[in-house]
């Protein structure tokens, strides 16, 4: 499955300044508890309790994504919590073949889950053996409402390096329907993958909503790892300025979110 599953939503507003999202996620449901906190500007990601930060990603398209792992899951699960300007947004949840396990998106809180028993499970392993790999699954958000995913990845047999580090590139297709068959999002587009990482990264596509059509690039820009400058910070660098005079012209439509 493609990893930048982008959600368009409305503008989040903190008039309040920061607050604790530990706390919001605990009173919204127990089972939420084990999401990370926001952090003040300038701060650092800690990432919930017997987790630990491996990897920042600096993005196109202002977007900072913080990966970690955490010790109580299965063996290959990761998670990655996104910042723009404004702070966390979005927070993943994948296993080891990169299926999409859990997502929270915030303001307001939502969790979305996978269904048990995928119709077409997505699968790294068949990406990397065959070339590609097609997924079709359904996802349940905790407002009960449902959608059903379908789509593939491909390898275009294209490498690039960014920041000193190969990955191969991947055309995708990506369609979420409702339950009554209209089209809620969808994509198309490239996007990159580390092997070794069993990890996909965004690249430019072109996102279809209700709202109109948006073209996004989150390439990744800059990989920082532990004792390096920059390292689990929750503040992004690139296109920052590009994206307040998109908001400025179309405020309603903007990708929020990656799909793994």
């Amino acid at each position: 499955m493609a990893t930048a599953r982008r959600q368009e939503d409305s503008e989040v507003r903190r008039a309040a300044g920061w607050v604790s999202l530990a706390a919001v996620l605990v009173a919204a449901a127990p089972a939420l508890a084990q999401s990370p906190s926001a952090t003040p500007d300038g701060a650092l990601f800690d990432p919930p309790e017997g987790c630990t930060v491996f990897m920042t990603v600096q993005s196109r398209g202002c977007h900072v994504a913080n990966h970690y792992r955490c010790d109580a899951d299965p063996k290959g699960d990761q998670w990655r919590a996104d910042f723009d300007q404004e702070g966390i947004f979005f927070v993943s949840h994948t296993d080891y073949e990169t299926q999409w396990i859990e997502s929270f998106d915030f303001f307001p809180l939502v969790r979305q889950s996978l269904d048990p028993g995928a119709a077409d499970p997505a699968s790294f392993s068949e990406l990397l053996a065959k070339g590609i790999d097609t997924f079709d699954f359904n996802l349940t958000k905790d407002d009960g409402s449902h959608s059903h995913v379908t789509g593939h990845d491909r390898l275009t047999g294209n490498n690039v390096t960014i920041d000193g580090i190969e990955l191969q590139e991947t055309e995708f297709d990506f369609t979420e329907t409702a339950p009554d068959g209209s089209v809620l999002r969808s994509a198309n587009g490239n996007e990159y993958i580390k092997a070794d990482w069993r990890m996909f990264f965004s690249g430019p596509s072109e996102w279809v909503t209700a709202e109109g059509n948006l073209p996004v690039d989150g390439s990744p820009k800059q990989f920082v790892f532990p004792g390096e400058p920059g390292f689990r910070t929750t503040e992004p660098i690139f296109d920052c300025d590009a994206v307040l005079s998109r908001r400025e012209v179309a405020p309603t439509i903007r990708p929020a979110a990656v799909r793994k």
